[in-house]
């Protein structure tokens, strides 16, 4: 984006510009936190990521909060508003991804004392590597403004849905193998 005759306006862009990294930044540290404390079953680290929702949920509200003042008083045209309004969706789905990390780490406690058998994790640890390469790169791509990075990065979503199904059914045939695994 190009400079604005009154320099408060890009102050206010950059910070919710600032926000948006930050929560990218924080959705990717509770995902990955939280499968660590998955297969480690480490309670203490879910809890941190089950706190750091809080966090994530203060930095959504100052962005929407930043977000509606900044069009109430400076009523942004063409892409500045499309960057605001893409600043407030991107907001929203980064703090869904806080909300999914946190109820991982809350299933913690639930899954049992005992860490996931290495077999197991690592599929779930591929799945979550490609998706914290997805949430890394969302923000990189936007942080720059590539549009068709984006394009080609959105068609790479695939491949987690196909580890998903892959993980899914692996999990399936534990239990089969072995009905006392189905807590686990």
């Amino acid at each position: 984006m190009g400079e604005h005759t009154v320099s408060s306006f890009d102050e206010d862009l950059n910070h919710i510009q600032r926000l948006v990294r930050d929560m990218g930044d924080l959705s990717g540290a509770m995902v990955s936190a939280s499968i660590r404390a998955l297969l480690a079953s480490d309670n203490a680290l879910a809890q941190r990521v089950v706190s750091d929702d809080a966090i994530m949920d203060a930095r959504q509200r100052e962005l929407d909060d930043r977000a509606i003042t900044l069009i109430a008083k400076r009523q942004p045209m063409a892409q500045d508003l499309r960057a605001v309004v893409g600043a407030i969706r991107m907001a929203g789905d980064l703090e869904r991804i806080g909300d999914l990390a946190k109820n991982i780490a809350k299933r913690v406690s639930a899954v049992g004392q005992t860490a996931t058998p290495r077999k197991l994790s690592h599929g779930i640890e591929a799945m979550a590597e490609l998706v914290l390469g997805q949430v890394h790169g969302v923000i990189e791509l936007y942080g720059v403004r590539d549009a068709e990075g984006l394009k080609a990065l959105r068609t790479d979503d695939e491949k987690i849905d196909v580890k998903y199904t892959a993980v899914f059914r692996e999990l399936l045939a534990y239990m089969m193998k072995d009905p006392r695994n189905i807590t686990t």
